[in-house]
Parts: structure tokens; C-alpha cells; sequence
């Protein structure tokens, strides 16, 4: 209506209060909840850049439908051969090429039947 929405940084705060209230959202990783912020943050910039053509604003998916989540810089660790902690539980993952250098970001994503794929 006036062309503005939430910046991700006043999100993330109105997040960490419910985080102390709400025991949901303990559960969820902090890491993955400012990813979230960010993708919803780019969402509406782009939205509102191409609002005179006709685009239509974000929509909001229930949490059973959302396909991936991404980690930044800590809760994963490799064990070593193909497997990955992330959290408390260990992933199995297809290496198609060693592994160079520092990795800074571990992408999770769920296929329709109920796979998961590490990135």
C-alpha cells in the first residue's frame, strides 16, 4: 500500500524476540531463519522494482512446503567419507569431486518425495 516492507535487519530483531517467547522457533536454527529473512528481504526489492508490470507481491508458504534451507558458518560438520552433521543429525551425501578449499555455506533441500540433497 505505501511501498515499503520490513528491512531484514528489524525482521531479524522481531525474530530474536519471539525466539525467547515461543518455543517454535527454538527449534528452528537461527542461521536458517536470517537466510529466510534475506530471501524474503530480496523478495519484496524485487517486487516493488517491478511492481508497474504487473507482479504480483511475495506469497507466503506453509512451513511443510518449503523445499530448502541454507547454513552459514557453523551447526554443520563433515565426518569425514560422505557424511555430514548438521545440527544433532548425520546426513549421507554423493561427492561428485574432492573437496578443495574452506566450504562457507551448506545448502539442505527436500525433493517431492521426501529426499534430502546437501549443496
Amino acid at each position: 500500500m505505501w511501498g515499503k516492507h520490513l528491512r531484514c535487519a528489524k525482521l531479524q530483531k522481531h525474530i530474536a524476540k519471539l525466539r525467547k517467547r515461543n518455543p517454535f522457533w527454538k527449534t528452528v536454527d537461527v542461521q536458517a531463519v536470517q537466510d529466510i529473512c534475506q530471501r524474503i528481504e530480496k523478495a519484496y526489492q524485487l517486487f516493488f522494482k517491478h511492481k508497474d508490470k504487473g507482479v504480483r507481491p511475495p506469497g507466503f508458504k506453509k512451513i511443510r512446503k518449503y523445499k530448502s534451507f541454507t547454513l552459514k558458518q557453523n551447526n554443520y560438520k563433515f565426518l569425514g567419507e560422505n557424511r555430514v552433521k548438521i545440527c544433532s543429525r548425520v546426513y549421507q551425501f554423493w561427492k561428485s569431486r574432492e573437496i578443495e578449499g574452506k566450504i562457507k555455506t551448506v545448502t539442505v533441500k527436500r525433493t517431492s518425495l521426501g529426499k534430502c540433497f546437501c549443496s
